[in-house]
């Protein structure tokens, strides 16, 4: 991978079995997104976003194709490769927050890190004061709000300094002014050279990314 790609997709298919029945979730999808991109990928409930962002963040595998994620290829990459492109390369935000209930919110945040041997505690207090929950670090997630909630998954999706971002729904859980708080992050991560990754079918956020890439039935529209 070159020219500043930091994932690359050519003619990438997948397929499942649902009973009897193959489901072709993507269709000779190619797609490059450049270092520094703030990049949505839109369509109805269906279309293949979510199994998209899964393949680009290492959480499975194509039936067909080749990808490439910060310069490495996922065709010829073994499990041990895979789990640390998961760890280094890509974080992720997903619709649901997946906090850990009995660990406080910076235990929640650090947790990624226990799986590289990093000492991160410095990183997870910078991390929050960035998210605005520095004075919440000692809470339970029980203790928070749900757009408080989601902002601690971006901070422990941050921990180990990935170059991509990718966030699957991210405020579809949220009301209107926590949606526009994690947004407005997203929007400064990407200002600070983030690549940002998002998947929504929500147009009025479409629009306020730099590029959109349009789903249906499994193909990029052009």
């Amino acid at each position: 991978m070159s020219n500043g790609k930091v994932v690359s997709l050519y003619e990438v298919s997948k397929q499942y079995r649902r009973g009897a029945e193959t489901v072709h979730a993507l269709r000779d999808v190619t797609l490059d997104i450049a270092a520094g991109e703030y990049v949505a990928i839109a369509g109805h409930s269906g279309s293949g976003k979510t199994t998209l962002l899964n393949l680009i963040g290492c959480l499975d595998r194509p039936t067909s194709g080749r990808i490439a994620v910060d310069g490495h290829e996922l065709r010829v990459a073994g499990e041990k490769e895979l789990n640390r492109l998961r760890q280094t390369a890509v974080g992720f935000v997903f619709q649901q927050f997946f906090l850990i209930p009995t660990l406080t919110v910076i235990e929640n945040v650090q947790l990624p890190a226990l799986f590289t041997g990093r000492k991160v505690d410095k990183r997870a207090r910078e991390l929050l004061e960035l998210v605005g929950l520095s004075k919440r670090m000692h809470h339970l997630p029980g203790q928070l709000s749900g757009g408080e909630m989601q902002r601690v998954a971006v901070a422990r999706s941050l921990i180990n300094s990935p170059p991509i971002l990718l966030a699957d729904e991210p405020t579809g859980n949220l009301d209107s002014r926590n949606a526009d708080m994690i947004i407005e992050l997203f929007e400064t991560l990407n200002r600070d050279g983030m690549t940002v990754v998002l998947v929504t079918h929500n147009l009025d956020l479409v629009k306020r990314c730099g590029r959109a890439v349009y789903i249906e039935d499994g193909m990029v529209k052009v």
